[in-house]
């Protein structure tokens, strides 16, 4: 297969497995987003999803999560892990909103990573599945799968960020992130991997990682 081949077989099986694409993280608005996005730093989605109704019961805005105080907020989220900084984070970013954004969350890169806590993959998660902006944000399934299928040389985020942003569509960048993390997750997981399960591996896959997967099988 060429390059661009390999590209398309990705989108089109993509799109046959997910047509539907959920948001992992349940929000009801930009805000809600988040600060969801924010608390599942080093966390699981699922665990997020049990503890953000408790909190957005309390404040589900800005101008409500400030009258919390940060020992409040770390009350309740402290389950998620990293409570105490994660905590001062929303605490802080909202008061910001508020200060500097009228209570609203911004739609720029720049504005979302100056807000305490909010690094560029949240910012990215927050403009794609908030406001629909173009953007790809690279979790641990994306870094791993775009290495798995030699479209990254694997050495950080930011460079499969970049080849990610230069080898598929624009357009389809906020489909296709979500799909591929759904894929890593039921597919291609770094764990009890299944290599004949995973389709689009075993068709397109780096020769070396192929390699050492079958050595491990013996």
């Amino acid at each position: 297969m060429t390059k661009q081949e390999k590209v398309n077989f990705v989108i089109n099986t993509l799109y046959k497995l997910y047509p539907e694409i959920p948001v992992p993280l349940d929000h009801k608005d930009p805000y809600t987003l988040l600060i969801a996005v924010l608390m599942s730093a080093q966390s699981t989605d699922v665990r997020v999803n049990k503890i953000t109704p408790l909190l957005f019961e309390r404040a589900d805005n800005p101008y409500d999560m400030i009258k919390l105080s940060v020992e409040e907020i770390r009350d309740i989220i402290k389950p998620v892990g990293l409570s105490p900084m994660k905590s001062k984070g929303i605490h802080g970013l909202s008061q910001i909103l508020i200060d500097q954004h009228n209570g609203e969350v911004p739609k720029t890169y720049e504005a979302l990573e100056a807000l305490p806590a909010v690094g560029h993959k949240t910012a990215a998660v927050v403009l794609s599945q908030a406001f629909g902006i173009p953007a790809f944000p690279v979790d641990t399934h994306i870094h791993r799968l775009m290495y798995r299928w030699n479209l990254t040389n694997g050495k950080n985020v930011v460079q499969t960020e970049k080849d990610a942003k230069r080898i598929f569509p624009e357009e389809l960048w906020n489909d296709l992130h979500l799909q591929i993390i759904w894929y890593g997750r039921e597919y291609s997981p770094a764990r009890g991997w299944d290599l004949d399960k995973d389709i689009i591996t075993k068709t397109i896959g780096r020769k070396s990682v192929l390699n050492d997967y079958y050595k491990k099988k013996k």
